[in-house]
């Protein structure tokens, strides 16, 4: 299987380590960045050979791309690859909320949306609790200030997380109000809302605590077939708004497309 990466941050550069490296059934194909040169300095520092290619070019390269880039350009990234039946892969899962049409073109053209776990836990769970009645889910989010910095949320209304002494609860909402106000850090809970009982009926308040130094997220789910608490805390990238583990998750995701064998939903 032939894989793209559209975007080359700290994500990025893990999945596309990772596959130069070797992954069994999977090929780096091209990759789509903002800036040329700088991908292509950092692909020949690393050693590795790949083209570079425009977005509206991918699915000439690539089955499956991974999009590791801003939510603003999701749109951009996917419609290409779902109009030629492929695959994408969704990191940006707050944007997906704001962007329906592109599952209707999925479903329309045969191609299809994968949102890996991420910085979750328990998906898998939620997703067989979905099958029947869920009543209820509700999440918890904390990390430090600085991964919280410069959200849209707080900066429309006016809430400062600089030199904070005791955790600040900066939000409190549905997935869907959260996903537009921290674009950049809680995709974790639009994951959790699409798994589930959907965006505007899956709860998240979000605090700024200078106690902690990993991304942490507590979950609760009450639901006809269980009732569990799952907690999570991850430690973060050289990108303070992401952890470690959701670039291992990607390449868990794309370890299943060609793995004989699968665990898990």
């Amino acid at each position: 299987m032939r894989i793209g990466i559209a975007g080359l941050g700290a994500i990025g550069r893990a999945v596309a380590r990772a596959l130069a490296d070797g992954m069994p059934g999977l090929e780096l194909a091209g990759i789509a960045a903002r800036d040329h040169a700088k991908a292509r300095a950092w692909l020949d520092a690393q050693g590795i050979a790949c083209p570079i290619v425009k977005l509206e070019a991918m699915p000439s390269h690539a089955d499956l791309v991974v999009e590791c880039a801003p939510a603003a350009v999701l749109d951009a990234i996917c419609r290409p690859m779902l109009s030629a039946r492929k695959k994408a892969m969704v990191l940006s899962a707050g944007a997906l909320l704001s962007h329906p049409e592109l599952i209707e073109l999925a479903s329309h053209k045969g191609g299809q949306i994968i949102v890996p776990t991420g910085a979750l836990i328990g998906l898998d769970a939620v997703t067989a609790a979905a099958q029947g009645t869920i009543h209820s889910v509700r999440m918890t989010t904390r990390k430090p200030p600085r991964g919280l910095a410069g959200a849209p949320h707080l900066v429309t209304n006016d809430i400062s997380v600089e030199n904070l002494t005791e955790p600040k609860r900066v939000f409190a909402g549905t997935a869907r109000e959260a996903a537009i106000g921290f674009p950049a850090n809680v995709n974790v809970v639009a994951a959790l809302a699409l798994a589930g009982i959907g965006p505007d009926r899956t709860t998240i308040e979000i605090w700024a605590d200078p106690g902690v130094d990993r991304n942490c997220h507590a979950i609760e789910v009450d639901a006809d077939s269980a009732k569990f608490q799952m907690s999570i805390e991850n430690v973060p990238s050289e990108n303070p708004r992401t952890g470690r583990i959701t670039a291992l998750s990607v390449l868990a995701a794309l370890a299943k497309q060609r793995a004989p064998l699968r665990v898990g939903t």
